[in-house]
């Protein structure tokens, strides 16, 4: 599990084919690898990897095919910047929201336009995962924690403040830029409960009983 909170930028040596699957070597820069074991896992992107080789410069990673197809690893190219972030521990603050690295869809920067000190961005996610997002929910892009602030079909909005900017690769991404999109794990997991329980007809957990108990308004 991670937080959405980016450590570090790092990039991107070595793209090797390996069959299939791709082995990705990157160069960690100002991530401390100190406490990094073979086997740790690291959200690049916001997708989680795991470390097969670990060195002072940085850490390999095998990247399946799956992973490949459903994210923007497999259109990386040796010299990208990458978002960085070691996996949670019982002593992490928690200062984003809960991130799996668990990648949902390939989304596109649609907008990015000043907004105060900060910048007004609008993204357009994949028709089989726009539903989950809601306003003033969570959602993780590139393995950053952000908030929704607005929702109109497939398309999102959120701000970005100074140094968010400064601190991931949010400053080089202009419009058309694909991006990972992980949406809000509980979202992901009340719609399963909801199907589970119009299949069995009766009990469980149903949106008549939400609506009842007010986690939902009238649509």
């Amino acid at each position: 599990m991670f937080t959405g909170i980016i450590q570090a930028m790092g990039r991107l040596r070595e793209s090797r084919q390996m069959g299939e699957d791709r082995r990705l070597r990157i160069d960690t820069d100002g991530l401390d690898m100190t406490a990094v074991r073979i086997g740790d896992s690291i959200a690049v992107n916001g997708c989680c990897l795991t470390a097969i080789e670990v060195d002072e410069q940085g850490f390999a990673a095998d990247v399946s095919i799956e992973s490949l197809t459903r994210t923007t690893l497999g259109r990386l190219s040796p010299g990208d910047t990458l978002n960085l972030e070691p996996a949670l521990t019982l002593a992490t603050p928690l200062g984003g929201h809960l991130v799996s690295g668990h990648v949902d869809g390939v989304g596109e920067v649609v907008l990015r336009e000043p907004a105060g000190r900060s910048e007004h961005w609008r993204f357009r996610a994949p028709p089989d995962i726009a539903h989950y997002i809601a306003t003033k929910g969570s959602i993780a892009i590139e393995g950053i924690s952000l908030t929704v602030n607005a929702v109109e079909a497939a398309t999102f909005d959120v701000n970005i403040v100074p140094h968010t900017a400064a601190v991931t690769t949010f400053g080089d991404y202009q419009a058309g830029q694909p991006v990972n999109l992980e949406v809000d794990l509980v979202a992901r997991y009340l719609e399963r409960l909801l199907q589970g329980s119009e299949i069995a007809g009766q009990g469980g957990v149903s949106e008549a009983l939400l609506k009842r108990s007010g986690f939902m308004g009238e649509r």
